[in-house]
């Protein structure tokens, strides 16, 4: 069966960016992202013709997209290593944008185990429910709510020892 190259150029052009977004949510670096959609597209255009005529392409190329992520965290070189003590660092000063918050969140989020930290973004950035989460992946919907409650709960006790305001932070350093 031929693929349609004019449907799949449509479909990816309208969903590239919220893909992207997504696997950024996963993974946290924006040059890992573009890699993790990258492979995600050309494994959708080999099978296109079968995928294009499903009721919900968008879960399929989701459920690609967090395959090709986990695949990409079990190799060697992108494992990392782990420390003891947070590195010391600067705060930035000023910018009430939110830029601050939505990066300590960022990396809190990367502190939780894989499984975790994707059901959180299938959840609640993705807005799936509880089932279709467990359908993507591949689990019980007891799973994802047990899943998710310990992922915010973590992210919650984590919170608690961050400081809030720029100036607990200068205060403190």
């Amino acid at each position: 069966m031929p693929v349609d190259v004019e449907s799949y150029r449509d479909y990816v052009g309208s969903r590239l960016e919220s893909l992207r977004r997504t696997a950024y949510l996963l993974c946290g670096d924006w040059h890992t992202a573009d890699d993790l959609v990258s492979t995600a597209l050309v494994k959708l255009l080999r099978h296109w013709p079968r995928v294009s005529a499903m009721d919900s392409p968008d879960a399929y190329v989701r459920r690609t997209l967090l395959r090709v992520w986990l695949d990409e965290r079990r190799r060697p070189w992108r494992r990392e290593a782990a420390w003891a003590e947070v590195p010391d660092h600067q705060a930035a000063v000023g910018g009430t944008d939110g830029t601050a918050d939505r990066l300590t969140i960022l990396a809190l989020l990367a502190e939780l185990p894989p499984r975790r930290r994707a059901v959180l973004v299938l959840r609640y950035f993705c807005d799936l429910s509880v089932e279709e989460t467990a359908r993507e992946l591949g689990c019980t919907a007891g799973t994802v709510k047990s899943q998710s409650a310990r992922a915010i709960e973590a992210l919650r006790g984590r919170l608690v020892n961050v400081p809030t305001r720029i100036e607990e932070v200068r205060t403190d350093g």
